[in-house]
């Protein structure tokens, strides 16, 4: 894992130099939004809505919209000025009962772990927590955000999770629910049976993702069967340029493709060794022309230097205008 912020509880006056880690990851098949007809990658431009013109990330703003419809521009000069805790402590204000803890307000886990010289504080904080049988109540500002949240103690590890602000968990309104419903006594008696007979206690090892499996399942069922294509070259990578070295970069996609190709199918993939040999012989076929000259093409054309005409032959499909003078000069 990689740590995603540095920084120090203050616990007292006891500083805990620590880092932290996020606990969780959600993990999920990643498709590409693709155009179906040729596979292409469906892409996103920024674009102003005034003028249409694309917008660099460079010039991105924030802004606000009032009640009114007015806009408010905030440039990060604006928001440098706003006060925010400390960005390198987590700040401890108390410590609460765990069962106080609303788990709506719950948000993401982290990992706090101990600098090399701060084990002994971090030991004297996780046991300060363990026997109290209580969770601490800290402020922490992460991603220019400042945000509540609680440590606690899993295993041997501290871990910090974010709270949300009271204001932020919507009110359950459903009217229906202030009616008067009458529910019989052999009713609830057989609900708590149901209860009873699926009583267990939570391992969530149990548990997959059935959907996530099968997809995956499907993805390796059409590459076995060969339901796969080359990923396509970009419009801007193959145009423009022109001369010998759009033929060699044309002449490499094409090869990465193929062997991209071959082994989503399984087929054995080609030397290393030749691709390069195959781009060598292209590029100097493709320069021959503009470097012989006239001359050099009737001398290709006498017969004279074979195998030289045995390459030029093999390049010629990228210059399609150089046959017809062969065909006109043999024929008188």
């Amino acid at each position: 894992m990689r740590a995603i912020w540095k920084g120090a509880v203050a616990f007292g006056l006891v500083n805990v130099p620590v880092k932290l880690y996020a606990a969780t990851g959600e993990h999920e098949v990643t498709l590409h939004q693709v155009h179906a007809k040729d596979g292409g990658r469906i892409r996103y431009k920024r674009t102003c809505s005034l003028d249409g013109e694309t917008v660099e990330y460079a010039e991105i703003a924030k802004g606000y919209e009032t009640d009114e419809g007015e806009l408010v521009v905030l440039t990060d000069e604006d928001l440098a000025r706003l006060p925010l805790a400390t960005e390198r402590e987590i700040e401890v204000l108390e410590f609460v009962p765990a069962d106080q803890v609303d788990p709506m307000l719950l948000g993401k886990s982290y990992y706090l772990e101990p600098e090399k010289t701060a084990a002994k504080p971090y030991a004297l904080l996780r046991g300060a927590l363990e026997q109290a049988d209580r969770m601490a109540v800290v402020k922490v500002a992460l991603r220019q955000r400042e945000s509540m949240a609680v440590l606690r103690v899993r295993e041997k590890v501290i871990v910090l999770q974010t709270l949300l602000w009271p204001d932020e968990v919507r009110q359950a309104e459903f009217p229906i629910l202030d009616g008067e419903v009458s529910v019989r006594p052999q009713e609830l008696a057989m609900a708590a049976s149901l209860v009873d007979s699926l009583a267990a206690d939570f391992d969530p090892s149990q548990y997959s993702d059935r959907y996530e499996a099968a997809l995956e399942e499907l993805i390796t069922e059409k590459v076995s069967a060969g339901h796969t294509q080359a990923v396509p070259v970009p419009a801007e990578e193959g145009a423009a340029g022109g001369g010998g070295a759009e033929v060699v970069d044309l002449l490499a996609a094409l090869q990465r493709s193929v062997e991209k190709a071959r082994t989503a199918r399984g087929d054995a993939p080609e030397p290393a060794a030749e691709a390069p040999a195959k781009r060598t012989k292209s590029a100097t076929a493709a320069k021959e022309p503009k470097t012989a000259g006239k001359a050099g093409r009737a001398k290709a054309a006498d017969g004279a230097g074979a195998p030289k005409s045995s390459k030029a032959r093999t390049a010629k499909p990228e210059e399609p205008e150089t046959p017809a003078p062969r065909r006109r000069r043999k024929a008188s």
